[in-house]
């Protein structure tokens, strides 16, 4: 499944455009993220603009405290959306573990805390960012740490964090085959272009073998591929271009 990561357009509202501008383009759905969970009504509301437009949510992102917190919450509102798959996407600066046996701690915790989701039928894990590829003082990796933690713990592969982390996204792509259920298929711009964009670049229109990358992760089944940009100046374009070239993967 091929889908876009709606938070690709957070600066481009209303969400109901940006809903009928990807079911125009022929989208098969979109990646959620915390922000469309506030309340009840959002929830309904944004139910309604997939709906309207034919899209499916079959992944998300969710933030770990309103997991903890809101576990009946959120396992409903997943229902009601139709969430496969969940991600936790993010720790804060502040709240980051130092060493090995902190991350892995922290892998208990997602673990512990994606039980409800998991309970109720919806796939759980991590998704990455670039920090979790510097090594701690002690050598540890907090992504190798996270999983270890976890062991029941999916992974969502973003691939160019992986690269911005300094990490070649095929190594861990083999070590943690079967455990990679979904994948930011998201790209770099060659060094000192698209600044204006934070350096990412349109997916296919970058400096990274997308490619390659999908198709090892697709024998290695995982089934949801996910476009994302995380600062485009066109989100139009960017939607566009990024699934022409999704779709010669």
């Amino acid at each position: 499944m091929i889908s876009y990561q709606i938070y690709s357009s957070r600066n481009f509202p209303p969400l109901s455009a940006t809903l009928k501008m990807l079911g125009d383009l022929g989208y098969d759905g979109i990646e959620g993220f915390g922000g469309l969970y506030q309340s009840q009504a959002q929830v309904d509301e944004l139910a309604a603009g997939l709906k309207a437009n034919k899209l499916k949510m079959s992944t998300t992102h969710i933030g770990l405290d309103m997991l903890e917190n809101q576990p009946d919450f959120t396992v409903a509102i997943g229902k009601q959306l139709g969430w496969a798959k969940a991600y936790v996407p993010y720790v804060m600066p502040d709240d980051r573990p130092t060493d090995g046996p902190g991350w892995k701690a922290f892998g208990a915790r997602l673990q512990k805390a994606g039980a409800p989701l998991r309970a109720a039928g919806i796939g759980f894990g991590w998704h990455n960012h670039d920090f979790e590829f510097v090594p701690c003082a002690d050598g540890a990796i907090p992504q190798a740490a996270i999983m270890e933690g976890g062991p029941d713990l999916e992974w969502e592969a973003d691939l160019a964090w992986i690269v911005r982390g300094g990490s070649n996204p095929m190594d861990w792509i083999d070590r943690y085959k079967g455990r990679i259920t979904a994948a930011h298929v998201k790209d770099l711009a060659p060094e000192g272009e698209n600044a204006d964009e934070g350096g990412w670049a349109d997916a296919g229109h970058g400096r990274l073998p997308l490619g390659s990358y999908v198709k090892a992760l697709r024998n290695y089944g995982a089934n949801y591929f996910v476009l994302e940009h995380d600062n485009p100046s066109d989100d139009k374009r960017f939607a566009t271009r990024a699934l022409a070239s999704a779709k010669t993967y």
